[in-house]
């Protein structure tokens, strides 16, 4: 069979994680974050709480990914840990919630923001809610609600589909240039605005009302999950280990300095957001950075960040598109029922077959869900399979304490440790929550359940693909 060549190089390996990093969660969350948690100053406390904890996971998983460099990183993993049953449902879950989901919402924030330039057309209420369908013990989905956004939504999808599928140095070309330009305008963006004097500090100490009823514990958990979502994407790096070259250096390195730099650009941009927008005015916020902007420069300020925000949702989604279609030619070398997914496209050496299958995937998760469906569920299956790779670490290094670790991950076994131990706290609190929350007719569905059940769909698959 044909294989994928080692072609990325350092520095579009750095552009990846930043690329698929810092995307649509700093643009679409802090609002909602903010009205969960009632407090600026939590509000930062999210940000650097869950970019620590997010560092400590990578840092964890670069040991092993530095172990295993092949493409389709986690899938390689954990079948080295827990064995192919386990290794198969999580590239499952991958294509069918962790992946395809994510493309799909960061491409719907993408064509979201393009509202702010063009009424995209949708349906009246009315219609919006005359075809639903009821999943048992999870809730309602409307196919038809926001119509226009998801048609744009799904050809962009299919536009990035067909460059990467045609070629690996235009996609890694594209995603060095994309990434550079979003750096360029943030960096821009957060000078401009503290350079202005067109706001306050004292908007730290406003206070808002909380939106739902619920515990500061389950509301700092929820705060937690818009956060995550914006550094997800960190792991994508280990998809591509099969193709990146001195692996066991530039992925601890890609990894430490890209998660690195998100977290301070995040840090800024909420306090940036903060320093303009009076608390309240922050949280009843659609568009947080490009009213921000607008406060500081006038309609032409709201409209250039505006179009910043879309060329970061474009490249993020770009970087996504690339690495995640590596877990699923992995899992067609595994299953007869995804082979096809494994085959090289001859003429252009890409992984074309896997490409497409993602794409057509990630356009019905568009149709059937919204952005907060699709972040809220993919961003709990995500995380409870981030919490196993830190705890296979420490089954590798008991199975194979004598494998030669190129790099160890420093502050082994506290760092790991701490990262496990979060992980299984704010899985157990989300849970809690979520349930809590359509009990009290707060939300129309159970997102994390509706992850979980799409995920054990693979328990069968992978049954009877081995038959």
């Amino acid at each position: 069979m044909s294989k994928l060549l080692r072609t990325i190089n350092s520095r579009t390996a750095i552009a990846l994680v930043v690329g698929t990093v810092i995307g649509s969660g700093v643009f679409m969350k802090p609002s909602l974050m903010l009205g969960q948690l009632g407090s600026p100053w939590l509000l930062l406390s999210v940000w650097v709480v869950a970019g620590l904890v997010t560092i400590f996971g990578a840092l964890s998983n670069a040991e092993v990914a530095s172990l295993y460099p092949e493409t389709g990183g986690p899938f390689i993993f954990f079948q080295k840990m827990y064995g192919k049953t386990f290794a198969f449902l999580y590239g499952w879950a991958a294509f069918a919630v962790i992946n395809t989901a994510g493309n799909a919402s960061i491409a719907y924030i993408c064509a979201e923001y393009t509202n702010y330039f063009i009424a995209l057309p949708r349906f009246d209420a009315i219609t919006e809610k005359a075809i639903r369908f009821y999943i048992p013990f999870i809730g309602y989905v409307f196919p038809l609600a926001n119509a226009g956004v998801k048609a744009l939504t799904i050809l962009l999808i299919l536009i990035l589909t067909a460059i990467n599928y045609r070629t690996v140095h235009g996609g890694g070309a594209l995603q060095r240039f994309l990434t550079a330009l979003k750096a360029l305008a943030i960096l821009l963006l957060i000078g401009g605005i503290f350079t202005s004097g067109k706001g306050s500090f004292t908007h730290l100490a406003q206070l808002v009302d909380r939106n739902f009823e619920m515990s500061y514990i389950g509301a700092y958990m929820a705060a937690l999950s818009g956060a995550f979502w914006a550094y997800d994407g960190w792991n994508n790096i280990n998809t591509v280990a099969g193709e990146i070259k001195d692996p066991q250096r530039n992925i601890p390195k890609s990894l430490l300095l890209g998660l690195g730099a998100c977290m301070v650009i995040y840090l800024l941009l909420n306090l940036a957001y903060i320093y303009v927008l009076p608390a309240e005015q922050m949280k009843q916020s659609s568009f947080v950075a490009s009213d921000t902007a607008e406060m500081v420069w006038g309609a032409i300020g709201g409209s250039l960040i505006t179009l910043m925000v879309i060329f970061s949702t474009f490249g993020s989604l770009n970087a996504n598109i690339f690495a995640t279609a590596r877990l699923t030619f992995s899992l067609g070398e595994e299953s007869k029922w995804f082979s096809h997914a494994a085959k090289v496209q001859p003429d252009y050496k890409t992984p074309g077959n896997a490409l497409w299958l993602n794409a057509i995937w990630a356009s019905a998760m568009v149709i059937s869900g919204s952005f907060d469906m699709l972040t809220d569920m993919l961003i709990f299956v995500s995380w409870f399979f981030y919490g196993m790779g830190g705890l296979g670490l420490f089954i590798l290094r008991w199975k194979k304490p004598d494998l030669p670790r190129v790099y160890k991950v420093p502050g082994y076994p506290i760092i790991p440790a701490i990262f496990v131990l979060f992980t299984a706290l704010y899985l157990v609190t989300t849970l809690y929550t979520d349930i809590a929350n359509y009990r009290a007719g707060n939300v129309p569905i159970i997102n994390s359940l509706l992850g979980v059940l799409i995920t054990l769909v693979g328990l069968p698959v992978y049954w009877l693909s081995r038959r």
